[in-house]
């Protein structure tokens, strides 16, 4: 078997090293992630190639596309005529990723409000500076948020 997609040896080693720190992934599944960036025409990359391209073990490979499933960072297929399962990136995880990052802002604020009305005597300075962010928070949810109706 040889490389269904053509890639960039370059491109894909920074990508493997940019989504392995953003992601928080393992090598391989770094690798894989990485890889699959490189299927223009979303015609998939089986298992099989997996393996053979990246000289990883049948048993890694799996944990790795594991991994990737459940964190929703790819997708999978299987074709009506085959047994093979196609793997993809998740078009959709541009999506997921920024809801979970509007939420954990919005997680922020609600804490700062209950400790905001847990303390009595506010200290102005921290106060003024302590708005400016909750005023930071509340702008970058609401581009966040206009973006995302956008995709």
């Amino acid at each position: 078997m040889h490389k269904s997609i053509e890639i960039d040896e370059k491109i894909f080693q920074d990508a493997v090293k940019f989504y392995g720190t953003v992601f928080n992934l393992p090598p391989l599944a770094s690798k894989i992630y990485a890889y699959l960036l490189f299927d223009y025409e979303k015609a998939g990359i089986t298992f099989d190639e997996f393996v053979e391209v990246l000289s990883a073990s049948k048993s890694s490979v799996s944990t790795s596309i594991s991994l990737l499933l459940n964190a929703q960072l790819i997708v999978d297929h299987n074709k009506m005529d085959e047994r093979k399962r196609y793997f993809f990136t998740n078009d959709e995880y541009k999506r997921i990723r920024f809801e979970k990052i509007v939420q954990k802002m919005q997680d922020e604020l609600k804490l700062l409000k209950d400790l905001g009305n847990f303390k009595k005597n506010h200290d102005d300075g921290h106060n003024e500076k302590m708005e400016a962010y909750k005023a930071l928070l509340n702008k970058n949810i609401k581009n966040i948020q206009e973006s995302l109706n956008k995709l």
